[in-house]
C-alpha cells in the first residue's frame, strides 16, 4: 500500500444526521472478509456488519477552512472487529467492506487515499409524516440499498429477533468504533483513529430495508437478523492520520 493511500493526515468534518442499521450473522459466515490477524467482535457465536449512512458537510483536511470543505452523502458497509496494538492492548474497531457516495471526487479522493473501496451512487431521500426512506443506486440503475425508517425516539424497541437483550447491549454494536481498520500487507493494518462528540444515539423504528450486498456472497443464502437501529445528528468529528500497525503488536 502507498503512503497516500494510508490516509495521510487528518481531516475534519461535521456530520449533519447519522443512521445506522446493525446486521447479526454467524461469525463463520464473516470471516471470508475479515483478513488474518484481525478477530470478529462478537456477541455471543454472532458477529455484526453495520451499514451506516451519513450526511456530511464541510469535509476538508484539518487546518484548512470550512469554506473549502466538500458536503456529500456517505454509506458504509462495516465489519465490527478487534485489533491487537503494539502495546497489547485490543483495539475495538471496523472493517470496511465497501463504501458508496454520491460525490465524484469523494469516489477519486477516498479510493486514492484510502482501503475503503468507494463506489459512485445516487441517492434519494423522502419522507412522510415520521417516516424517511433513503434509496442508494448505483449510475446504472441497480438499487445498492433500500431503508425505511420512523425518527429517532428513545422509547424505540429493538427490532424483533434481535440477540440483545436491551438497548444497552446493543449499544455496545451501534457504532462508530473508535479505530477503522485497512490491510496494508501481511497481517499489517492501516489504523485511522476517529473522534467526536456530542455523541448520543437514539433508537430507531425500521420499517422496511433491503440491502444488495446480503445477496452477494459470503452472505448469500444467510438470513440476516437487524440487530439495532439507530439515528444522532449534529456531530463535530476527526480522523487522526493513518498508522500501520502489525497485528499481534509484533513491528
Amino acid at each position: 500500500m502507498t503512503t497516500l493511500k494510508c490516509h495521510p493526515f487528518p481531516v475534519l468534518a461535521h456530520f449533519d444526521r447519522v443512521v445506522a442499521l446493525s446486521f447479526a450473522f454467524p461469525q463463520e459466515v464473516l470471516r471470508p472478509l475479515v483478513p488474518e490477524g484481525l478477530e470478529i467482535d462478537t456477541y455471543g457465536d454472532m458477529g455484526f456488519v453495520t451499514l451506516a449512512m451519513v450526511w456530511t458537510r464541510g469535509l476538508r483536511p484539518a487546518g484548512f477552512p470550512e469554506m473549502l470543505g466538500r458536503d456529500f452523502f456517505l454509506a458504509g458497509y462495516r465489519i465490527f472487529t478487534r485489533l491487537e496494538d503494539e502495546a497489547g492492548r485490543s483495539l475495538r474497531g471496523l472493517k470496511i467492506i465497501r463504501s458508496e457516495t454520491d460525490s465524484r471526487f469523494m469516489v477519486w479522493s477516498g479510493n486514492l487515499m484510502t482501503g475503503y473501496n468507494y463506489l459512485r451512487v445516487g441517492v434519494e431521500v423522502s419522507g412522510e409524516g415520521a417516516c424517511t426512506k433513503v434509496v442508494s443506486r448505483l449510475p446504472g440503475g441497480d438499487t445498492t440499498f433500500e431503508v425505511q425508517y420512523e425518527g429517532g425516539s428513545a422509547d424505540a424497541g429493538l427490532p424483533e429477533g434481535s440477540p440483545f437483550p436491551d438497548w444497552r447491549s446493543a449499544r455496545r454494536f451501534a457504532g462508530p468504533m473508535p479505530f477503522t481498520f485497512s490491510p496494508s500487507g501481511e497481517r499489517s493494518f492501516v489504523v485511522v483513529e476517529g473522534k467526536r462528540g456530542n455523541w448520543k444515539p437514539e433508537p430507531i423504528a425500521v420499517n422496511h430495508w433491503k440491502i444488495a450486498l446480503f445477496d452477494e456472497k459470503p452472505f448469500q443464502g444467510v438470513t440476516p437478523i437487524l440487530a439495532n437501529a439507530f439515528a444522532v445528528g449534529n456531530i463535530d468529528y476527526r480522523w487522526e492520520k493513518g498508522r500501520v500497525i502489525r497485528a499481534g503488536g509484533l513491528p
